[in-house]
């Protein structure tokens, strides 16, 4: 169903931008559609942790929440999620950060699902490209606020 794949080099280290995304308590604060963010529980396994996470989505007159298993990777800079519960059939992502040698980090985001009820898939079907990039530009200007504007070397 609805998959979105996206490359960025941005001027941030590789563990400034992971951060950010494993931050998911904050994501109400500065991602479009997300009203809500709780963490259920955070569990450690070897070289990582493991969030479950509800998030609520509004969108139009839909609002919906959903449940996630969020497994983050420091060592690597690699944040995966699945699905739990809630409007989807299926959903998985995945965010993976690396530095560059001239400075930065090259970011690469993935991610796959589809939801249960048809309309809400029809209607995000419409706009789903659209919003899926301007999630990622959200996280960008989320980098921005934190780190401030830095110049790639």
């Amino acid at each position: 169903m609805p998959t979105h794949s996206e490359k960025r080099t941005l001027p941030y280290s590789a563990a400034q931008m992971y951060g950010l995304v494993a931050d998911v308590a904050s994501y109400p604060k500065f991602l479009p559609w997300c009203a809500a963010a709780r963490i259920r529980g955070r569990t450690p396994i070897d070289n990582g942790e493991v969030l479950e996470a509800d998030l609520v989505i509004s969108f139009k007159v839909f609002r919906e929440r959903f449940g996630s298993r969020v497994t983050l990777w420091p060592q690597t800079h690699q944040i995966d999620t699945e699905y739990l519960d809630g409007p989807f059939r299926y959903m998985k992502s995945t965010w993976a950060f690396v530095d560059r040698e001239d400075g930065g980090c090259e970011v690469d985001f993935f991610v796959d699902f589809e939801f249960r009820n048809r309309i809400l898939q029809g209607v995000i079907g419409v706009v789903f490209n659209e919003a899926m990039q301007r999630v990622v530009r959200a996280f960008e200007a989320r980098a921005e606020a934190l780190y401030g504007s830095v110049a790639v070397r």
